[in-house]
């Protein structure tokens, strides 16, 4: 009698162990069900970055004032300011700088320390390079102007679920006028009615 009620208490506890696994692997199914059910076609489709994306840096050669500011607040210490001094105005004169991405954590101090605003983070993160080398970017490389995905001619840029109105899936075909479900940056905590009166 005892071994029957053993059997079933077992039986019992496996069939409990059974359903919850069922439970978990049904959960993770309905959980993917929700999101965005197409995938990105790179290179062909890439999808916008948010406002605040931290990708290449920008380096504005002209504004720079070798202050090494960048170099102080940088936590692996990585910008390279190389500068003489000017003996005729007793200042420092910028000979190089550059920036090895192969490193940086595009953490953003440097951008939001240097007091002459001479960098700036872009939405560019095609990065990729067959020489670790490669990514160590100079003055010039720095410099060149950031492009956009939607100024790519032969890309289809498409938005983020936050860029897409409310309910909307698929970015394929949804006019540049409609609505974002997301709010923009200045928006973040700000006053609800004043946003509604934006809107």
């Amino acid at each position: 009698m005892f071994g029957f009620l053993k059997q079933v208490g077992d039986y019992s506890r496996g069939a409990a162990a059974a359903a919850k696994g069922i439970t978990q692997g049904l959960a993770v199914t309905f959980d993917h069900m929700r999101r965005r059910p197409v995938t990105v076609q790179y290179p062909y489709e890439k999808l916008i970055p948010s406002e605040r994306y931290r990708g290449r840096i920008h380096f504005e050669f002209d504004k720079c004032i070798a202050c090494e500011v960048c170099v102080r607040v940088c936590p692996i210490n990585l910008p390279v300011v190389d500068w003489v001094m000017n003996k005729e105005t007793r200042k420092k004169q910028l000979k190089n700088y550059s920036i090895d991405f192969g490193v940086c954590i595009f953490c953003g101090n440097c951008v939001e320390y240097c007091p002459t605003n001479c960098l700036s983070m872009t939405e560019e993160y095609e990065l990729a390079a067959f020489d670790r080398h490669q990514l160590n970017f100079d003055n010039v490389a720095l410099g060149r102007l950031p492009t956009s995905v939607t100024m790519d001619p032969s890309v289809q840029p498409l938005r983020e679920l936050a860029y897409l109105p409310k309910g909307v899936m698929d970015p394929h075909g949804i006019p540049d006028e409609e609505g974002r479900a997301g709010e923009l940056p200045q928006e973040v905590g700000a006053d609800p009615s004043a946003t509604r009166q934006h809107q």
